[in-house]
């Protein structure tokens, strides 16, 4: 059996931890503590250290999920749990354009230390004022190569279909290569 680490990141509220919580096979091992800074008028919870959560693709590879913190004060834990990682999911919350300029800082850090395959989840499309993957390449300035796609992160198949979109990104880049 394969075993390979995934790690889901995005700004504070992007929906990191309901992300790895909809498809866990399980319990998920979460840091979830009260949030004492400015992260408490957007919600009462956040994300210390990791999150960690398992799901059986097939009978031989298992995906393990490290979701990062995304408070820029935890970052220290980005390249911690990046280490082996085989590919990135970036979730964006498409409702609040007030995080972009953060996505994209989160982007350029993951882009710059690891050369690693990844996609941006364009999450809370189930929202009416949700910017729509198209809109979010413009604002996050993404190239047309980059894989944005429409994401519920508490909904398993959009999830699901998220992590299926890495893995064919992830195996493209190795028949590149």
């Amino acid at each position: 059996m394969q075993t390979v680490k995934m790690v889901v990141t995005g700004a504070v509220n992007a929906g990191k931890t309901e992300f790895i919580r909809s498809i866990s096979d399980i319990e998920v091992v979460s840091t979830e503590r009260r949030a004492t800074d400015d992260t408490r008028m957007i919600k009462h919870e956040t994300t210390v250290a990791m999150d960690f959560g398992r799901i059986a693709i097939a009978d031989d590879l298992v995906l393990h999920l490290f979701g990062t913190p995304g408070q820029k004060r935890f970052d220290f834990m980005w390249e911690i749990l990046s280490e082996g990682m085989l590919g990135l999911v970036i979730l964006v919350d498409s409702t609040r354009p007030e995080t972009f300029r953060e996505t994209n800082r989160i982007i350029d850090f993951f882009v710059s230390f690891r050369e690693t395959p990844f996609v941006i989840a364009a999450n809370k499309q189930d929202r009416p004022n949700a910017w729509a993957p198209d809109e979010l390449r413009l604002a996050l300035r993404q190239p047309a190569h980059v894989k944005i796609l429409p994401c519920v992160a508490s909904d398993r198949a959009s999830v699901k279909n998220i992590l299926l979109e890495l893995l064919y990104v992830i195996q493209e880049n190795s028949e590149e290569a």
